[in-house]
């Protein structure tokens, strides 16, 4: 039997026992969580963006709660994904990016959509998938057998999926979005002929149970945006849209061109940007930059467009009332603040991500509000799964938002933290940071470059055992006193940019070390049991975001 036939056999078993399975159930709202990729908070027209047209994602806002202080834990994709799944910090789950971590299949078995699929929920998921599960990473097919209806590919997308993954050669459209939307409508629509004729599509939406929709974009990553072709069959937004107004396109305020950097953000001997800067040369000239930009408002608003697709279905076919929307992102992105490009760092850009929830049950008076209580990405986990009534694991870490959004309660914390583990050819230091409602404190640590010495770009992605070791050090390096190399301390406040570092200033010398403390606590936090191995497999040879097959 080929690997064809046994997905389809799984999920013709699985389709069958879930739609037995409170079949009738209307009582539990639905739910549908909307992810995408690279997307900054300030990209979207209730977040202050008045280049960009998000007229849907508006809309939703004015109807639910938009977290103004929303942050993810760990600003790049795999970990972060991780940390949306498990509800849990990346000290505790060790799924990191390109270290040859896959996910336990214990670890899996508590993830959101596993737990609401066992409580009677029928699943989807469609896009992209980023989370290597199992002793076979990408190629153990864990993941895609554990949803009632499947969709999605490993890796990059691309913005033309079809090249890359052959479960979407039957989409009728060819760019990103619109194959995804695709799949959103035939998912939603249980008696629609969407996709004909494609494997995953056998079985339909029973009517009367309850569903839960996970949607993972790839874009606005650069994987995406950067392979836009325009070619002369893609709509019109993608090949138009904005290019009239590429001039006006607004650039962050301490943007600096690589030619006119004179004093660079961070010591040589923490960010090698040198090695790091080549991946994110996109933000070394004004021009360039604003290329970038304009492809990413493009999709952006594409996403807008198919978010709005989504709402209109819903209305249409009478589950308006009773589902709940979630949108976020995995992480925001550096756009030449200070010339720096790209992700993990623990600056805002890179930290801070859109987050909307609308629950149409909840009173009306909570709603169309800005929430500044700070809420991360690993309490969307145990939001999920509250709403729907489901006893939230003692493994989940984050907070159930259901209460803040109900204005039951006015915070579920007083501090957000967040890591980067990823240390790399790329030159990307290990970070640890917590902030809090006026102040943001980041400390680096040692980056070691020497492991990647015989790394190059060809070679990039096969991981040595020297790299899986050093990883599983750095869980508990700092808890065990290893020391930070560099510090900052930032009065976001009055400098929302953090472009001036207070920590070596005499005058805020109490407030670094209150600080460091409350720093020391969260990553105690985050780790949990501080001796334990984190809840995942070493695969040999694992190709970031690629299946073997």
């Amino acid at each position: 039997m080929n690997r064809v036939s046994q997905l389809l056999l799984t999920a013709i078993l699985l389709a069958g026992f879930s739609s037995t399975v409170h079949a009738n159930d209307t009582s539990r709202p639905n739910l549908i969580f909307i992810l995408t990729d690279d997307q900054r908070y300030d990209t979207l027209g209730c977040t202050g963006n008045e280049f960009i047209e998000t007229p849907h994602l508006d809309a939703l806002a004015s109807e639910g709660v938009l977290f103004s202080n929303a942050t993810v834990t760990s600003a790049i994709c795999t970990p972060s994904r991780a940390c949306y799944f498990l509800g849990q910090y990346e000290r505790k789950h060790g799924v990191n990016f390109n270290s040859g971590t896959s996910m336990s299949t214990e670890a899996w078995n508590e993830s959101y959509p596993v737990l609401l699929r066992e409580a009677g929920y029928y699943t989807g998921y469609v896009g992209k998938n980023h989370v290597p599960i199992g002793d076979q990473g990408y190629d153990s097919n864990i993941i895609d057998q554990s949803f009632d209806f499947w969709y999605a590919g490993h890796g990059h997308l691309t913005f033309y999926p079809k090249k890359r993954h052959a479960i979407f050669r039957h989409a009728e459209a060819d760019t990103q979005t619109e194959i995804v939307a695709e799949g959103a409508a035939s998912f939603l629509n249980s008696n629609a002929d969407y996709l004909e004729g494609a494997e995953a599509f056998l079985n339909r939406r029973p009517v009367g149970q309850p569903f839960c929709l996970s949607i993972a974009l790839n874009l606005p990553h650069g994987a995406g945006t950067r392979s836009m072709q325009m070619l002369p069959d893609d709509p019109v937004l993608y090949r138009e849209t904005y290019r009239d107004r590429l001039d006006q396109i607004p650039i962050p305020k301490t943007y600096i061109a690589r030619d006119q950097i004179i004093s660079p953000k961070l010591p040589a001997d923490v960010l090698f940007a040198e090695f790091r800067q080549s991946n994110y040369d996109y933000v070394d000239t004004p021009e360039l930059l604003r290329e970038q930009l304009v492809r990413k408002a493009q999709t952006i608003t594409g996403i807008d467009r198919m978010i709005g697709e989504i709402r209109q279905s819903l209305e249409q076919q009478g589950l308006a009332d009773n589902t709940v929307l979630v949108f976020s992102s995995d992480h925001g992105i550096m756009a030449g603040e200070f010339g720096l490009g790209g992700k993990a760092l623990n600056y805002e850009p890179c930290l801070r991500v859109p987050m909307i929830i609308m629950d149409p049950r909840i009173p009306a008076e909570q709603r169309g509000r800005r929430e500044t209580a700070l809420v991360e990405s690993v309490d969307i986990a145990p939001t999920l799964l509250d709403i729907a009534g489901i006893e939230v694991p003692q493994a989940m870490q984050g907070h159930s938002l259901r209460e803040l959004l109900a204005g039951k309660v006015e915070k579920v914390r007083d501090s957000s933290f967040a890591e980067n583990l990823w240390s790399t050819y790329f030159g990307n230091p290990r970070i640890e940071s917590v902030r809090t409602a006026d102040w943001k404190y980041i400390r680096y640590f040692h980056n070691d470059r020497a492991q990647f010495a015989n790394v190059t770009k060809k070679t990039l992605y096969q991981v040595t055992p020297m790299q899986t070791a050093s990883y599983a050090k750095w869980l508990t390096s700092s808890i065990h006193g290893e020391k930070p190399v560099y510090e900052e301390l930032f009065h976001l406040a009055s400098d929302p940019s953090e472009s001036v570092n207070l920590s070596e200033r005499p005058a805020y010398r109490e407030r670094l070390l209150k600080m460091r403390e409350e720093c020391q606590r969260l990553v105690m936090m985050a780790k949990g049991d501080i001796e334990a191995p984190p809840a995942t497999v070493v695969v040999e040879g694992i190709k970031e975001g690629k299946s073997k097959k």
